[in-house]
Protein backbone atom coordinates (compact mmCIF):
# COMPACT_ATOMS: atom_id res chain seq x y z
CA UNK A 1 0.00 0.00 0.00
CA UNK A 2 2.87 2.60 0.65
CA UNK A 3 4.09 1.64 -2.47
CA UNK A 4 1.34 2.38 -4.11
CA UNK A 5 0.81 5.95 -2.30
CA UNK A 6 4.72 6.66 -3.33
CA UNK A 7 3.94 5.92 -6.59
CA UNK A 8 0.84 7.70 -6.86
CA UNK A 9 3.13 10.55 -4.95
CA UNK A 10 5.51 10.62 -7.62
CA UNK A 11 3.24 10.57 -10.43
CA UNK A 12 1.43 13.45 -8.98
CA UNK A 13 4.81 15.24 -9.12
CA UNK A 14 5.53 14.69 -12.77
CA UNK A 15 1.92 15.91 -14.06
CA UNK A 16 3.19 19.25 -13.17
CA UNK A 17 6.12 21.45 -14.26
CA UNK A 18 6.96 24.42 -13.01
CA UNK A 19 4.59 27.44 -13.47
CA UNK A 20 5.57 30.65 -15.05
CA UNK A 21 7.48 28.74 -18.01
CA UNK A 22 4.82 29.08 -20.99
CA UNK A 23 6.19 26.98 -23.99
CA UNK A 24 6.70 28.87 -27.26
CA UNK A 25 4.23 26.58 -28.69
CA UNK A 26 1.71 27.78 -26.42
CA UNK A 27 2.12 31.52 -27.84
CA UNK A 28 2.30 30.58 -31.13
CA UNK A 29 -0.77 28.81 -31.32
CA UNK A 30 -3.38 31.08 -30.68
CA UNK A 31 -1.22 33.67 -32.72
CA UNK A 32 -1.26 31.64 -35.87
CA UNK A 33 -5.40 30.21 -35.56
CA UNK A 34 -6.66 33.91 -35.06
CA UNK A 35 -4.46 34.92 -38.04
CA UNK A 36 -6.17 31.59 -40.35
CA UNK A 37 -9.57 32.63 -38.56
CA UNK A 38 -9.09 36.47 -40.00
CA UNK A 39 -7.81 35.40 -43.69
CA UNK A 40 -10.27 32.94 -44.37
CA UNK A 41 -13.05 35.40 -42.54
CA UNK A 42 -11.71 38.08 -45.14
CA UNK A 43 -11.78 36.31 -48.10
CA UNK A 44 -15.29 35.15 -46.89
CA UNK A 45 -16.66 38.57 -46.77
CA UNK A 46 -15.13 39.95 -49.88
CA UNK A 47 -16.16 36.83 -52.52
CA UNK A 48 -19.63 36.45 -50.73
CA UNK A 49 -21.77 35.61 -52.16
CA UNK A 50 -20.27 34.18 -55.04
CA UNK A 51 -17.23 31.98 -54.25
CA UNK A 52 -15.03 31.40 -56.79
CA UNK A 53 -13.95 27.08 -57.18
CA UNK A 54 -10.03 26.57 -57.14
CA UNK A 55 -8.59 23.16 -57.65
CA UNK A 56 -5.29 21.69 -58.07
CA UNK A 57 -4.00 18.75 -59.86
CA UNK A 58 -7.44 16.43 -58.64
CA UNK A 59 -6.22 16.35 -54.64
CA UNK A 60 -7.62 19.49 -53.45
CA UNK A 61 -10.47 21.70 -54.19
CA UNK A 62 -11.51 24.84 -52.51
CA UNK A 63 -15.04 26.44 -52.56
CA UNK A 64 -18.05 28.47 -50.70
CA UNK A 65 -18.32 24.99 -48.25
CA UNK A 66 -14.71 24.88 -47.88
CA UNK A 67 -14.24 28.75 -46.55
CA UNK A 68 -17.57 28.56 -44.30
CA UNK A 69 -16.01 25.66 -42.31
CA UNK A 70 -12.42 27.08 -42.41
CA UNK A 71 -13.55 29.79 -40.67
CA UNK A 72 -15.40 28.09 -38.07
CA UNK A 73 -12.92 25.45 -36.99
CA UNK A 74 -10.08 27.92 -37.03
CA UNK A 75 -12.13 30.53 -34.80
CA UNK A 76 -12.88 27.62 -32.19
CA UNK A 77 -9.18 26.76 -32.40
CA UNK A 78 -8.03 30.42 -31.72
CA UNK A 79 -10.42 30.51 -28.91
CA UNK A 80 -9.66 27.09 -27.28
CA UNK A 81 -5.69 27.66 -27.74
CA UNK A 82 -6.12 31.29 -26.11
CA UNK A 83 -8.63 30.08 -23.16
CA UNK A 84 -5.83 26.96 -22.87
CA UNK A 85 -3.07 29.13 -22.64
CA UNK A 86 -4.04 30.29 -18.96
CA UNK A 87 -5.85 27.32 -17.97
CA UNK A 88 -3.11 23.98 -18.76
CA UNK A 89 -0.30 26.81 -17.49
CA UNK A 90 1.99 24.48 -15.56
CA UNK A 91 0.44 21.10 -16.89
CA UNK A 92 3.16 18.79 -18.15
CA UNK A 93 1.43 18.21 -21.62
CA UNK A 94 0.52 21.38 -22.14
CA UNK A 95 3.10 21.80 -25.48
CA UNK A 96 1.36 18.27 -26.59
CA UNK A 97 -1.78 19.63 -26.40
CA UNK A 98 -0.90 22.79 -28.78
CA UNK A 99 0.36 20.69 -30.83
CA UNK A 100 -2.62 18.45 -31.00
CA UNK A 101 -4.95 21.36 -31.60
CA UNK A 102 -3.22 22.58 -34.55
CA UNK A 103 -2.95 19.12 -35.73
CA UNK A 104 -6.63 18.92 -35.42
CA UNK A 105 -7.64 22.07 -37.16
CA UNK A 106 -5.34 20.91 -40.01
CA UNK A 107 -6.69 17.67 -40.82
CA UNK A 108 -10.10 19.29 -40.07
CA UNK A 109 -9.38 22.00 -43.28
CA UNK A 110 -7.66 18.96 -45.06
CA UNK A 111 -10.72 17.44 -45.06
CA UNK A 112 -12.44 20.42 -46.59
CA UNK A 113 -10.39 20.56 -49.43
CA UNK A 114 -9.59 17.15 -50.66
CA UNK A 115 -10.94 15.89 -53.69
CA UNK A 116 -8.78 12.60 -54.28
CA UNK A 117 -10.68 10.08 -52.02
CA UNK A 118 -7.98 8.86 -50.22
CA UNK A 119 -7.01 12.31 -49.15
CA UNK A 120 -10.49 12.69 -47.72
CA UNK A 121 -9.90 9.13 -46.10
CA UNK A 122 -6.68 9.74 -44.78
CA UNK A 123 -7.89 13.47 -43.40
CA UNK A 124 -11.09 11.78 -41.81
CA UNK A 125 -8.87 9.54 -39.78
CA UNK A 126 -5.83 11.83 -38.89
CA UNK A 127 -8.91 14.25 -36.73
CA UNK A 128 -9.82 11.13 -35.15
CA UNK A 129 -6.22 10.17 -33.92
CA UNK A 130 -5.90 13.58 -33.01
CA UNK A 131 -8.72 14.02 -31.04
CA UNK A 132 -7.98 10.73 -29.23
CA UNK A 133 -4.94 11.94 -28.43
CA UNK A 134 -6.23 14.86 -26.81
CA UNK A 135 -8.88 12.69 -24.68
CA UNK A 136 -6.10 10.63 -23.19
CA UNK A 137 -3.02 13.32 -23.03
CA UNK A 138 -2.63 12.89 -19.24
CA UNK A 139 -0.59 9.72 -19.74
CA UNK A 140 -0.22 9.70 -16.00
CA UNK A 141 -3.71 8.88 -15.59
CA UNK A 142 -4.95 5.37 -16.35
CA UNK A 143 -8.66 6.56 -16.80
CA UNK A 144 -7.55 8.87 -19.55
CA UNK A 145 -5.39 6.28 -21.41
CA UNK A 146 -8.29 3.64 -21.09
CA UNK A 147 -10.85 6.42 -22.93
CA UNK A 148 -7.94 7.78 -25.29
CA UNK A 149 -7.28 3.93 -26.52
CA UNK A 150 -11.64 3.40 -26.66
CA UNK A 151 -12.43 6.29 -28.62
CA UNK A 152 -9.03 5.64 -30.86
CA UNK A 153 -11.07 2.01 -31.81
CA UNK A 154 -14.54 3.95 -32.14
CA UNK A 155 -12.56 6.45 -34.63
CA UNK A 156 -10.54 3.51 -36.35
CA UNK A 157 -13.60 1.76 -37.40
CA UNK A 158 -15.37 4.86 -38.74
CA UNK A 159 -12.56 5.67 -40.81
CA UNK A 160 -12.64 2.02 -42.08
CA UNK A 161 -16.39 2.37 -42.40
CA UNK A 162 -15.92 5.41 -44.71
CA UNK A 163 -12.84 4.24 -46.62
CA UNK A 164 -15.17 0.94 -47.90
CA UNK A 165 -17.88 3.30 -48.33
CA UNK A 166 -16.18 5.12 -50.92
CA UNK A 167 -13.77 2.41 -52.22
CA UNK A 168 -17.17 0.18 -53.77
CA UNK A 169 -18.35 2.54 -55.62
CA UNK A 170 -15.06 4.15 -56.90
CA UNK A 171 -13.90 0.97 -58.00
CA UNK A 172 -17.80 0.50 -59.83
CA UNK A 173 -17.18 3.83 -61.26
CA UNK A 174 -13.82 4.19 -61.97
CA UNK A 175 -13.84 7.44 -60.24
CA UNK A 176 -11.33 7.98 -57.61
CA UNK A 177 -11.79 11.83 -57.12
CA UNK A 178 -14.36 13.10 -55.01
CA UNK A 179 -15.79 15.30 -58.26
CA UNK A 180 -15.87 12.33 -60.40
CA UNK A 181 -17.28 9.85 -58.34
CA UNK A 182 -20.26 12.22 -56.80
CA UNK A 183 -21.28 12.80 -60.25
CA UNK A 184 -21.36 9.51 -61.17
CA UNK A 185 -23.50 8.23 -57.81
CA UNK A 186 -26.78 8.78 -59.75
CA UNK A 187 -25.62 6.23 -62.50
CA UNK A 188 -24.43 3.16 -59.58
CA UNK A 189 -26.74 0.06 -59.18
CA UNK A 190 -28.83 0.63 -56.28
CA UNK A 191 -27.85 -2.06 -54.07
CA UNK A 192 -24.05 -0.64 -54.46
CA UNK A 193 -25.32 2.99 -53.78
CA UNK A 194 -27.39 1.53 -51.00
CA UNK A 195 -24.44 -0.53 -49.01
CA UNK A 196 -22.16 2.51 -49.51
CA UNK A 197 -24.67 5.13 -48.30
CA UNK A 198 -24.70 2.70 -45.13
CA UNK A 199 -21.36 2.20 -44.38
CA UNK A 200 -20.93 6.41 -44.95
CA UNK A 201 -24.09 6.76 -42.54
CA UNK A 202 -22.48 4.58 -39.84
CA UNK A 203 -19.12 6.16 -40.54
CA UNK A 204 -20.67 9.53 -39.86
CA UNK A 205 -22.84 8.40 -36.28
CA UNK A 206 -20.03 6.71 -35.08
CA UNK A 207 -17.30 10.35 -35.10
CA UNK A 208 -20.98 12.08 -33.64
CA UNK A 209 -22.11 9.81 -30.79
CA UNK A 210 -25.13 9.15 -32.19
CA UNK A 211 -26.87 5.59 -30.51
CA UNK A 212 -25.76 3.10 -29.83
CA UNK A 213 -22.38 4.74 -30.63
CA UNK A 214 -22.19 7.32 -28.09
CA UNK A 215 -19.70 5.57 -25.02
CA UNK A 216 -16.95 6.86 -26.41
CA UNK A 217 -18.13 10.71 -25.81
CA UNK A 218 -19.24 9.66 -22.03
CA UNK A 219 -15.85 8.65 -21.32
CA UNK A 220 -14.20 11.43 -22.85
CA UNK A 221 -14.30 13.43 -19.57
CA UNK A 222 -11.12 12.37 -19.17
CA UNK A 223 -9.67 15.27 -21.25
CA UNK A 224 -9.06 18.88 -19.64
CA UNK A 225 -11.73 21.38 -20.31
CA UNK A 226 -9.87 22.91 -23.66
CA UNK A 227 -9.83 19.49 -24.88
CA UNK A 228 -13.33 18.88 -24.21
CA UNK A 229 -14.18 22.31 -25.46
CA UNK A 230 -12.82 21.72 -28.60
CA UNK A 231 -14.26 18.43 -28.79
CA UNK A 232 -17.73 19.10 -28.39
CA UNK A 233 -17.68 22.19 -30.59
CA UNK A 234 -15.93 21.06 -33.48
CA UNK A 235 -15.34 17.24 -33.81
CA UNK A 236 -18.45 15.74 -32.68
CA UNK A 237 -19.93 17.95 -35.59
CA UNK A 238 -17.81 15.47 -38.37
CA UNK A 239 -20.89 14.25 -39.47
CA UNK A 240 -22.91 17.06 -40.29
CA UNK A 241 -19.89 18.15 -42.13
CA UNK A 242 -19.15 14.91 -44.08
CA UNK A 243 -23.05 13.90 -45.30
CA UNK A 244 -22.98 17.64 -46.83
CA UNK A 245 -19.92 16.45 -48.49
CA UNK A 246 -21.37 13.28 -49.50
CA UNK A 247 -24.98 13.50 -49.53
CA UNK A 248 -25.65 12.28 -53.11
CA UNK A 249 -25.21 8.56 -51.38
CA UNK A 250 -27.60 9.42 -48.98
CA UNK A 251 -30.23 10.58 -51.74
CA UNK A 252 -29.42 7.55 -53.74
CA UNK A 253 -29.06 5.16 -51.41
CA UNK A 254 -32.51 6.22 -49.81
CA UNK A 255 -31.19 5.86 -45.83
CA UNK A 256 -33.38 9.55 -45.32
CA UNK A 257 -35.43 7.97 -43.03
CA UNK A 258 -32.83 5.70 -41.61
CA UNK A 259 -31.11 9.14 -40.60
CA UNK A 260 -34.43 10.53 -39.20
CA UNK A 261 -35.20 7.91 -36.60
CA UNK A 262 -31.59 7.39 -35.85
CA UNK A 263 -31.61 11.46 -35.11
CA UNK A 264 -35.07 11.36 -33.60
CA UNK A 265 -33.88 8.56 -30.79
CA UNK A 266 -30.80 9.84 -29.96
CA UNK A 267 -32.62 13.47 -29.12
CA UNK A 268 -35.25 12.00 -27.33
CA UNK A 269 -32.86 9.86 -25.32
CA UNK A 270 -29.98 11.75 -24.52
CA UNK A 271 -32.57 14.87 -23.12
CA UNK A 272 -34.13 12.51 -21.18
CA UNK A 273 -30.66 11.13 -20.00
CA UNK A 274 -29.07 14.55 -19.44
CA UNK A 275 -31.76 15.23 -16.68
CA UNK A 276 -30.45 12.11 -14.64
CA UNK A 277 -26.44 13.46 -14.73
CA UNK A 278 -25.03 14.41 -11.28
CA UNK A 279 -21.99 16.13 -12.68
CA UNK A 280 -21.95 19.21 -15.55
CA UNK A 281 -19.29 17.34 -17.84
CA UNK A 282 -22.07 14.56 -18.22
CA UNK A 283 -24.83 16.87 -18.85
CA UNK A 284 -23.13 18.82 -21.15
CA UNK A 285 -22.16 15.40 -22.68
CA UNK A 286 -25.44 14.02 -22.79
CA UNK A 287 -26.82 17.71 -24.06
CA UNK A 288 -24.01 17.27 -27.33
CA UNK A 289 -25.60 13.69 -28.25
CA UNK A 290 -29.06 15.38 -28.24
CA UNK A 291 -28.00 18.19 -30.60
CA UNK A 292 -26.47 16.08 -32.79
CA UNK A 293 -29.52 13.79 -32.87
CA UNK A 294 -31.04 16.77 -34.12
CA UNK A 295 -28.57 17.07 -36.44
CA UNK A 296 -28.79 13.61 -38.29
CA UNK A 297 -32.41 14.60 -37.98
CA UNK A 298 -32.12 16.88 -40.38
CA UNK A 299 -30.12 15.92 -43.04
CA UNK A 300 -32.92 12.87 -42.87
CA UNK A 301 -34.99 15.53 -43.65
CA UNK A 302 -32.62 16.69 -46.48
CA UNK A 303 -31.78 20.18 -45.19
CA UNK A 304 -27.92 19.27 -45.47
CA UNK A 305 -27.98 23.50 -45.12
CA UNK A 306 -29.83 23.24 -41.79
CA UNK A 307 -27.73 20.78 -40.10
CA UNK A 308 -24.52 22.87 -40.93
CA UNK A 309 -26.09 26.16 -39.52
CA UNK A 310 -27.05 23.88 -36.74
CA UNK A 311 -23.56 22.50 -36.04
CA UNK A 312 -22.03 26.17 -36.07
CA UNK A 313 -24.45 27.30 -33.32
CA UNK A 314 -24.29 24.40 -31.63
CA UNK A 315 -20.14 24.86 -31.63
CA UNK A 316 -20.67 28.51 -30.02
CA UNK A 317 -22.66 27.54 -28.03
CA UNK A 318 -21.03 24.44 -26.34
CA UNK A 319 -17.86 26.25 -26.36
CA UNK A 320 -19.10 29.05 -23.97
CA UNK A 321 -20.74 26.22 -21.94
CA UNK A 322 -17.80 24.16 -21.35
CA UNK A 323 -15.22 27.54 -21.10
CA UNK A 324 -17.21 28.63 -18.38
CA UNK A 325 -18.56 25.71 -16.38
CA UNK A 326 -16.09 26.11 -13.76
CA UNK A 327 -17.43 29.62 -12.97
CA UNK A 328 -20.78 28.22 -13.17
CA UNK A 329 -20.00 25.42 -10.44
CA UNK A 330 -18.58 28.17 -8.40
CA UNK A 331 -21.57 30.34 -8.40
CA UNK A 332 -23.88 27.57 -7.56
CA UNK A 333 -25.52 26.35 -4.52
CA UNK A 334 -27.00 23.27 -4.07
CA UNK A 335 -30.88 23.35 -3.18
CA UNK A 336 -33.65 21.25 -3.82
CA UNK A 337 -35.53 21.91 -7.35
CA UNK A 338 -38.52 23.23 -6.99
CA UNK A 339 -41.73 21.51 -8.26
CA UNK A 340 -42.80 23.05 -11.45
CA UNK A 341 -46.68 23.36 -11.65
CA UNK A 342 -47.88 24.91 -15.14
CA UNK A 343 -51.15 26.37 -15.38
CA UNK A 344 -53.47 26.39 -18.56
CA UNK A 345 -53.05 29.67 -19.44
CA UNK A 346 -49.54 28.83 -19.15
CA UNK A 347 -49.15 26.22 -21.11
CA UNK A 348 -51.71 28.19 -23.79
CA UNK A 349 -48.94 30.65 -23.81
CA UNK A 350 -46.17 28.08 -24.80
CA UNK A 351 -48.01 26.81 -27.79
CA UNK A 352 -48.95 30.03 -28.98
CA UNK A 353 -45.04 30.81 -28.75
CA UNK A 354 -44.18 27.98 -30.14
CA UNK A 355 -46.87 28.37 -32.90
CA UNK A 356 -45.59 32.43 -33.42
CA UNK A 357 -42.19 30.94 -33.85
CA UNK A 358 -42.95 28.69 -36.43
CA UNK A 359 -44.89 30.82 -38.55
CA UNK A 360 -41.91 33.77 -37.99
CA UNK A 361 -39.39 30.96 -39.19
CA UNK A 362 -41.36 29.98 -42.41
CA UNK A 363 -41.39 34.06 -43.32
CA UNK A 364 -37.64 34.41 -42.72
CA UNK A 365 -36.63 31.11 -44.41
CA UNK A 366 -39.21 30.08 -46.86
CA UNK A 367 -39.41 26.58 -45.24
CA UNK A 368 -41.97 24.76 -44.12
CA UNK A 369 -44.89 26.17 -46.44
CA UNK A 370 -45.09 23.38 -48.63
CA UNK A 371 -45.98 19.95 -47.52
CA UNK A 372 -43.39 17.91 -47.52
CA UNK A 373 -40.42 17.34 -44.69
CA UNK A 374 -39.99 20.77 -44.23
CA UNK A 375 -42.40 20.69 -41.69
CA UNK A 376 -40.59 18.62 -39.71
CA UNK A 377 -37.77 21.56 -39.61
CA UNK A 378 -40.29 23.85 -38.59
CA UNK A 379 -41.46 21.82 -36.41
CA UNK A 380 -38.51 21.27 -34.51
CA UNK A 381 -37.92 25.08 -34.53
CA UNK A 382 -41.44 25.45 -32.88
CA UNK A 383 -40.65 23.06 -30.15
CA UNK A 384 -36.99 25.17 -29.77
CA UNK A 385 -39.22 28.63 -29.04
CA UNK A 386 -41.81 26.93 -26.74
CA UNK A 387 -38.76 25.29 -24.37
CA UNK A 388 -37.12 29.27 -23.90
CA UNK A 389 -40.63 30.45 -23.56
CA UNK A 390 -41.25 27.33 -20.72
CA UNK A 391 -38.47 27.43 -18.98
CA UNK A 392 -38.92 31.77 -18.54
CA UNK A 393 -42.62 31.17 -17.49
CA UNK A 394 -42.09 28.47 -14.29
CA UNK A 395 -39.78 30.54 -12.59
CA UNK A 396 -41.89 31.84 -10.53
CA UNK A 397 -39.47 34.28 -8.66
CA UNK A 398 -39.36 37.02 -11.59
CA UNK A 399 -42.20 39.42 -12.68
CA UNK A 400 -45.39 38.62 -14.58
CA UNK A 401 -44.07 41.17 -17.50
CA UNK A 402 -40.39 39.94 -17.50
CA UNK A 403 -41.90 36.05 -17.64
CA UNK A 404 -44.10 37.30 -20.54
CA UNK A 405 -41.82 40.00 -22.58
CA UNK A 406 -38.77 38.13 -22.64
CA UNK A 407 -39.35 35.22 -23.98
CA UNK A 408 -41.56 36.79 -27.08
CA UNK A 409 -38.55 39.28 -27.47
CA UNK A 410 -35.66 36.21 -27.22
CA UNK A 411 -37.15 34.28 -29.68
CA UNK A 412 -37.90 37.14 -32.58
CA UNK A 413 -34.36 38.18 -32.06
CA UNK A 414 -33.55 33.61 -31.89
CA UNK A 415 -35.19 33.35 -35.35
CA UNK A 416 -34.04 36.25 -36.62
CA UNK A 417 -30.45 35.55 -36.01
CA UNK A 418 -31.01 31.51 -37.20
CA UNK A 419 -32.90 32.42 -40.25
CA UNK A 420 -29.55 34.86 -40.79
CA UNK A 421 -27.13 31.71 -40.26
CA UNK A 422 -29.77 29.38 -42.02
CA UNK A 423 -29.81 31.64 -45.16
CA UNK A 424 -25.72 32.42 -45.16
CA UNK A 425 -24.66 28.95 -45.13
CA UNK A 426 -26.75 28.16 -48.26
CA UNK A 427 -25.49 30.93 -49.63
CA UNK A 428 -21.75 29.33 -49.10
CA UNK A 429 -23.13 26.22 -49.68
CA UNK A 430 -24.68 26.87 -53.12
CA UNK A 431 -21.74 24.82 -55.49
CA UNK A 432 -22.51 21.71 -53.26
CA UNK A 433 -23.67 18.58 -54.96
CA UNK A 434 -27.02 18.77 -52.46
CA UNK A 435 -27.22 21.17 -50.18
CA UNK A 436 -31.37 21.13 -49.73
CA UNK A 437 -33.13 17.91 -50.93
CA UNK A 438 -36.73 18.07 -49.24
CA UNK A 439 -39.14 14.36 -48.77
CA UNK A 440 -41.91 13.80 -49.61
CA UNK A 441 -44.04 12.93 -45.98
CA UNK A 442 -44.30 9.45 -45.76
CA UNK A 443 -46.90 7.32 -43.32
CA UNK A 444 -43.37 6.34 -41.19
CA UNK A 445 -41.99 9.89 -40.84
CA UNK A 446 -45.48 10.86 -39.77
CA UNK A 447 -45.44 8.29 -37.25
CA UNK A 448 -42.18 8.72 -36.06
CA UNK A 449 -42.75 12.40 -35.84
CA UNK A 450 -46.02 11.82 -33.72
CA UNK A 451 -43.41 9.11 -31.34
CA UNK A 452 -41.05 12.31 -31.05
CA UNK A 453 -43.59 14.62 -29.73
CA UNK A 454 -45.06 11.99 -27.13
CA UNK A 455 -42.00 11.22 -25.99
CA UNK A 456 -40.64 14.72 -26.03
CA UNK A 457 -43.56 15.72 -23.69
CA UNK A 458 -43.17 12.44 -21.40
CA UNK A 459 -39.94 14.40 -20.54
CA UNK A 460 -40.76 18.00 -20.18
CA UNK A 461 -44.21 17.06 -17.78
CA UNK A 462 -41.74 14.88 -15.86
CA UNK A 463 -44.11 11.80 -16.05
CA UNK A 464 -40.84 9.58 -16.48
CA UNK A 465 -40.30 10.41 -12.31
CA UNK A 466 -43.15 7.89 -11.96
CA UNK A 467 -41.14 4.91 -13.78
CA UNK A 468 -38.24 3.64 -11.88
CA UNK A 469 -37.68 1.06 -14.72
CA UNK A 470 -36.98 3.95 -17.34
CA UNK A 471 -34.76 5.77 -14.47
CA UNK A 472 -32.34 2.48 -14.36
CA UNK A 473 -32.87 1.79 -17.73
CA UNK A 474 -32.03 5.25 -19.11
CA UNK A 475 -28.91 5.60 -16.36
CA UNK A 476 -27.23 2.11 -17.36
CA UNK A 477 -27.72 3.38 -20.78
CA UNK A 478 -25.85 6.24 -20.03
CA UNK A 479 -22.53 4.75 -18.35
CA UNK A 480 -18.91 5.55 -19.67
CA UNK A 481 -16.70 2.78 -21.18
CA UNK A 482 -16.20 0.50 -17.56
CA UNK A 483 -11.95 1.07 -18.49
CA UNK A 484 -12.59 4.78 -18.33
CA UNK A 485 -14.24 4.90 -14.73
CA UNK A 486 -12.09 4.23 -11.45
CA UNK A 487 -10.69 1.15 -12.87
CA UNK A 488 -7.19 1.91 -12.52
CA UNK A 489 -7.66 4.11 -9.12
CA UNK A 490 -9.24 1.19 -7.37
CA UNK A 491 -5.95 -1.00 -8.03
CA UNK A 492 -3.69 1.49 -6.79
CA UNK A 493 -5.86 1.39 -3.84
Amino acid sequence: MFKNSEANSRSTMHAKRSQGQTPLISNLTPILLWSLFALTAACSIYFYPDFPEWSWNNLVRVNGFTMLIWMTVTFFGALISTYAKRYLNGFLYEKRFMVLTLGFTATVMLLLVSNHLLLLVASWFLMGLNMSKLIGINAHWGEARAAGRSSQRYFMASSILLAAGLAIPAFQAKAYTLETLLKAVPALPTGIAMISALFILTAAIIQSAIFPFHRWLLSSMTAPTPASGLMHAGFVNGAGILLAILAPFVLEGKVFTLLFILGGLTAVIAQFAKLLQVTVKQRLACSTIAQMGFMIMQCGLGFFNAAVAHLILHGFYKAYLFLSAGEGIEQTHPKTPPQIRIKPHQTGFVLLSGIAGALLFILFTGKGSEVNSGIFLTLIVAIAVGQVTYNFIKQKSLPLAYRTIVPVVLFFGGIGLYALVYNGVTAFMADMPLAVAPQKLTPVQIGFGLVFLIGFFIMKLGIYQNHPWLYVKLLNLTQPLKNSVLKFKNTAL
